[in-house]
């Protein structure tokens, strides 16, 4: 079994030069952006209001650039069952993945 695996997801091109400017502010440098990225999900998951939260990024528009990050195994483990979680909530709801994932870089920044 892999212990890490592949998520990609789609960003507006202002929040994928935001999370960069991030990544080595907080002192990740280039390669860390995985890692910055998966730290920033697994706060995200830990909110008691995160399935609130995932309306935040619906403001954002031009999801013209693609993200590619590795995380660990037992992350993505926990992706899947947020995106279970939520769409149990909002079956309606498009991208959850992506969603997931803007809404926690997002959060990071805006806490940071």
């Amino acid at each position: 079994m892999p212990n890490k695996t592949k998520v990609a997801f789609a960003v507006p091109n202002n929040l994928k030069n935001e999370l960069r400017e991030h990544v080595i502010k907080d002192g990740y440098g280039l390669r860390g952006k995985s890692k910055w990225i998966s730290e920033a999900v697994e706060n995200l998951l830990e909110y008691k209001d995160f399935l609130e939260l995932m309306s935040y990024s619906d403001e954002m528009h031009g999801f013209d650039q693609i993200e590619t990050v590795v995380v660990e195994y037992p992350l993505k483990l926990k992706l899947d069952k947020a995106i279970i979680q939520i769409r149990k909530e909002f079956p309606t709801l498009e991208g959850v993945k992506s969603r997931i994932m803007r809404t926690a870089v997002l959060q990071r920044i805006l806490r940071s």
